[in-house]
């Protein structure tokens, strides 16, 4: 085993003898290695780098803010602390685990028993946790630090495997000193090996000098955090053979050659780099977005930008406008201006569902084609939630992508390689190879996926500040607001408490957010509850009532309101209530569908859903009657969706709309995100802000003129029917499956407040857009009125309604992370007590949503002669290649064609399958259908997938229940 290496600079030059055989990296199959001097060199020659090309301007200031002479201070320290990372890796501990190595470092003088005379005792100082005590002790006594001084920097280094250490793991160190020098006459070569690498590089990467302006320093938190982020990014690059080559190399370079091979083959895509867009607010819009014909700059659109180059610094913009008002492209507007204002290097789009993510990705890219060119003209871009390998939109961007990345996410930390270039992307998009995996792929620049990856960032969790670095260098957009339970709420409001500790500009939207839960945003961001002369701004935050509404606030400021006018256009919508029975719904669409149209029937639950369409396709055809809900196929999903906007979208954008009659009857995805227009609402009760959402799907377009013309002539007044309640008790009763799904208190004080504007109430109709922002604020006021006779089943809804509440915010609270703490206060136990990893499974998504565990399962057809194919329905791909009834052999990996369209057949299982008792039994009879061989590395689709298997029909059993699978229906579930 060579000792000296070749080159003879920056830290080789200062270093000899026994410390030269420390080692750092081991391959097993190659015996490669690397010694402890190169990996510090290497990594810390990333962190500049990093820092330097790769690092959003926004997160360099945060960190140079803190320190004595700026972003000058903020590299040294960030390449430093990479430099240092693993000198804990110079202990016996460490060093006894590869015997060849070992022996190297005995030969030198650094004694030392074996790993199994060590046994598990090693374990309980890793080489993070020595490093942090060894970097420690050696800043108090080289350079005079306290320990709560040295505490905020040897954090960093204790916690770059992505769990800061705790207090009892610090404590547990004092014991087991042996575990960190070898006793006895090799302990005083220990100590001083130690102190060599960390001498060494306080000279080269030129921190000695500035060590003692240190002292006086208190980082952050929030600063410790990213500082941290950096350091395992660099030790991960840094890592890999591929592009920094163990020992023996084949051509020996300098460690500035190195990083440039590295570099090159890496290929990361930098940070964008927006200027502030001026000129007219139409010239932005007209620039940025494929507006119709004659369409024009909506009020809050123009408001929304004016007041992001207003505010002294950008914060945190509370957008509340209508359905169809385009708060998406006023929130990417203001996107823009603010990351140019506060040099953010990238937007992530959070939405509610995987759904909606899908929906959103094409309107981004489509936003990014026009955005002017910055820096390099190369963007990183992800879909992020749990399927977007299979969305073909992101899957276009992946192709041609050269780098291959390893296990980055296992347990050996390992890196990713790199054969090559990364290619582009049509418009520079590019799909990175190495930002992907579950822990590094939101650090790509431009990302659209589920709140989930959001509210993760406020989950006690490994990794974590991986997270908060994506982040930090972003603009956050957080659509339908509205849509989140006080559980999520919970983790949104701490999380928005870390981007504003961070200054992350931050969009949130919504058409129907309630005043009180509007001030808790704004609390949570701004840090504060009231201003300088007690409550300030903030009690106008809860008492406005104003619509549309913007709300600005600044971290640790007060909040600023504006009011845009509305955009003219108002739907009056008349309210009517309709007997809850399957007759009565068909009776009255008979009534209103003599003269055709369009109709979108909502109902709460999917049982719900398929019992009103049997009864609706009875009277009305099976072609006239078209279903929607959570129950599909991902594919088939899609194709609904898909089919949805073409024939109920926009005027100009909706090629197929049916002439004559036709039924949607679906369940809540016809609430979010779809811009789908219908004649006539049927709905069931729901919650004052989810019917004010469905009711944006009336007549939502003119068609026609402001008199609606194309429309049927009985359908050209908007009118919603409400069911779902026996409306002729005294007081409503909601159907069961709605109280299920809602819970009876948010039903009885929607209806509570929609009563005036019933049948032939004294408030009809409902004014939309401008009775929004009012029926929702009374709706969820504190001080409600009860409506007379109501009292006591208001009374015993309003109890388990605030039980229910408390119920989630105490377990939101078991796994949420803390506060940041003061500045100086070290981040040991950060995460203590977490989770372990989080991620967008089942498992993972199920921490940061209060809703019970559910089954996945991947839906294939066993064919008549017992072999196993896709589904027989699904048309070709976008490419034209075909996706049914494709072979899926069980004696072999099957096709990578077949095994793709097979894991788009994903299907959640309802909520009878989440249930303990049924859910174990669910998962031992699918796990009946095991197939070894696509287990194997080379068949990732299909890889660790619970296989439901449906009959030639597209029935089975499962678990004491029928199922039944079509295209068009989607799954039926009855009792076996």
């Amino acid at each position: 085993m060579a000792l000296e290496g070749t080159a003879r600079a920056g830290l080789r030059a200062r270093l000899g003898g026994p410390v030269l055989s420390v080692w750092a990296k081991h391959e097993r199959g190659t015996d490669g290695w690397l010694p402890l001097w190169r990996h510090m060199e290497d990594s810390a020659a990333v962190a500049g780098r990093l820092w330097d090309e790769w690092l959003p301007r926004s997160v360099r200031r945060l960190v140079g803010d803190v320190l004595p002479e700026g972003e000058a201070d903020g590299r040294r320290l960030v390449v430093w602390l990479a430099g240092i990372h693993d000198v804990g890796k110079a202990t016996p501990a460490f060093a006894c685990q590869v015997e060849g190595l070992a022996q190297a470092m005995r030969d030198r003088g650094l004694e030392m028993r074996s790993r199994e005379a060590m046994g598990a005792e090693r374990r309980l100082v890793p080489h993070g946790l020595a490093g942090q005590v060894l970097l420690g002790a050696w800043l108090e006594e080289r350079f005079g630090f306290g320990v709560k001084q040295a505490g905020q920097f040897s954090v960093v280094v204790g916690g770059h495997h992505g769990v800061p250490p705790e207090h009892g793991q610090i404590a547990a160190v004092e014991g087991r000193s042996h575990l960190l020098w070898t006793p006895g006459r090799s302990e005083p070569l220990w100590r001083r090996v130690q102190a060599e690498l960390l001498d060494a590089c306080a000279d080269v990467l030129g921190v000695r000098g500035r060590l003692g302006a240190w002292r006086a320093v208190k980082l952050p938190q929030p600063v410790q955090v990213l500082l941290t982020a950096v350091v395992i990014v660099s030790d991960w690059m840094a890592s890999s053979p591929e592009l920094f080559p163990y020992f023996p190399e084949d051509v020996p370079r300098s460690g500035e050659e190195r990083l440039a091979a590295a570099w090159k083959g890496l290929d990361l895509p930098g940070p964008w780099q927006p200027t502030v867009p001026a000129g007219p607010v139409e010239e932005l819009f007209a620039s940025r977005f494929e507006l119709p014909p004659g369409a024009s700059v909506r009020p809050v659109q123009e408001a929304a930008v004016e007041l992001a180059r207003q505010v002294d610094e950008p914060g945190l913009m509370v957008i509340e406008a209508p359905m169809g008002e385009g708060k998406t492209e006023a929130a990417l507007a203001v996107a823009e201006i603010f990351a140019s204002r506060a040099g953010a290097g990238g937007v992530f789009f959070a939405l509610p569902t995987m759904a909606t993510g899908n929906a959103m990705f094409p309107r981004l890219l489509k936003w990014l084609d026009r955005l002017p060119v910055s820096g390099e003209g190369r963007y990183s871009v992800l879909l992020a939630h749990s399927k977007a390998a299979l969305n073909e939109d992101f899957t276009d961007l992946m192709r041609g992508r050269r780098i291959q990345a390893l296990d980055l996410d296992g347990d050996a930390g390992r890196a990713p390689s790199a054969a090559g270039g990364a290619g582009r992307a049509s418009a520079e998009l590019v799909a990175h190879a190495w930002l992907r995996g579950r822990k590094k792929s939101m650090l790509s620049s431009f990302v659209a996926g589920t709140v989930d990856q959001l509210l993760f960032a406020g989950l006690k969790s490994r990794h974590l500040a991986l997270r908060h670095l994506a982040l930090a260098g972003k603009v956050v957009v957080i659509d339908e607001a509205h849509a989140y339970d006080t559980y999520m709420g919970m983790y949104l409001d701490r999380v928005l408490s870390w981007l504003g500790a961070y200054r992350v500009p931050v969009v949130v939207l919504s058409a129907t957010l309630p005043a009180g839960r509007r001030r808790e945003l704004v609390a949570a961001y701004s840090g504060r509850t009231a201003g300088p002369d007690g409550e300030g701004g903030f009690d106008a935050i809860a008492d406005r009532g104003d619509y549309p509404l913007l709300t600005a606030v600044a971290p640790g400021g007060t909040p600023l309101l504006r009011r845009p006018g509305a955009s003219g256009r108002g739907t009056p919508v008349i309210v009517e209530r309709l007997e809850d029975a399957p007759e009565a719904v068909v009776g009255r669409l008979e009534e209103e569908l003599a003269g055709g149209g369009c109709v979108l029937v909502v109902r709460n639950t999917v049982r719900r859903v398929l019992e009103t369409a049997v009864v609706l396709r009875e009277r009305f055809g099976p072609e006239r009657v078209t279903v929607a809900h959570s129950c599909f196929l991902d594919v088939d999903r899609a194709v609904n969706d898909a089919a949805l906007l073409t024939r109920f979208g926009p005027p100009g954008e909706a090629t197929a709309r049916p002439e004559g009659t036709h039924i949607v009857v679906a369940s809540q995805v016809a609430e979010q995100s779809l811009d789908v227009d219908f004649d006539l609402l049927v709905t069931d009760l729901a919650p004052v802000d989810l019917m004010l959402q469905r009711m944006g799907r009336l007549h939502r377009h003119l068609r026609g003129g402001t008199g609606q013309a194309e429309r049927p002539a009985r359908l050209r007044t908007a009118r919603c029917l409400v069911t779902g309640a026996d409306w002729t008790a005294s007081v409503p009763r909601p159907a069961r499956g709605s109280v299920a799904v809602y819970g009876a208190y948010a039903l009885l004080r929607s209806a509570a407040v929609l009563m005036p504007h019933l049948d032939d109430g004294p408030e009809r109709p409902v004014r939309m857009p401008a009775d929004i922002s009012r029926l929702v604020q009374v709706a969820y006021a504190d001080t409600a009125k009860v409506p007379a006779g109501w009292e006591t089943v208001w009374e015993e809804a309003r109890l388990r309604h605030e039980a229910h509440r408390a119920d989630q915010a105490e377990r939101a609270a078991v796994f949420r992370l803390g506060a940041a703490g003061r500045p100086g206060r070290p981040l040991f136990g950060w995460v203590a007590a977490g989770v372990g990893d989080a991620d967008d499974t089942r498992q993972g998504r199920a921490q940061v949503r209060d809703s019970r565990e559910s089954l996945e399962v991947v839906v294939v057809r066993r064919r008549q002669d017992g072999t196993l194919a896709t589904v027989p329905w699904l048309a070709p791909d976008r490419r034209g290649r075909p996706r049914a009834d494709l072979p899926l052999p069980t004696d072999q990996v099957p096709a990578a064609a077949a095994a793709r369209t097979a894991a788009s057949c994903g299907l959640r299982l309802p909520i009878q399958f989440s249930s303990p008792e049924v859910m174990d039994r669910a998962i031992a009879e699918l796990e009946e259908l095991y197939v070894p061989t696509w287990q194997a590395k080379d068949s990732p689709w299909l890889a660790g997938q619970l296989i439901l298997a449906l009959d030639a029909d597209c029935q089975t059993l499962l678990a004491g229940f029928g199922l039944r699978y079509s295209p068009h229906d989607g799954l039926e579930v009855t009792r076996g």
